[in-house]
């Protein structure tokens, strides 16, 4: 994430408000979530996996996402 200028306040910001617009139940090894938020009018997709076990949110990636693979609302994928 850190890569792609994506800052751990922005993470925060997309877990707490945003929508969770996909989930992955047979993917990892927890309940995964593609979480679409907005953050300063920028689009921004987080992957988290929740370890209910342990209270944690384990942050699998996070990125902008691509307008050409997405619908105009980053909702679905073309």
């Amino acid at each position: 994430m850190f890569e792609r200028a994506v800052s751990l306040d922005e993470v925060h910001a997309v877990l707490a408000d945003g929508e969770t617009i996909e989930e992955y139940v047979d993917v990892m090894t927890y309940l995964s979530r593609l979480v679409l938020g907005w953050v300063d009018g920028r689009p921004l997709h987080v992957v988290a996996a929740d370890n209910e076990g342990d209270d944690e949110i384990i942050v699998v990636t996070a990125y902008e996402p691509d307008p050409a693979a997405w619908d105009e609302d980053f909702l679905r994928r073309k």
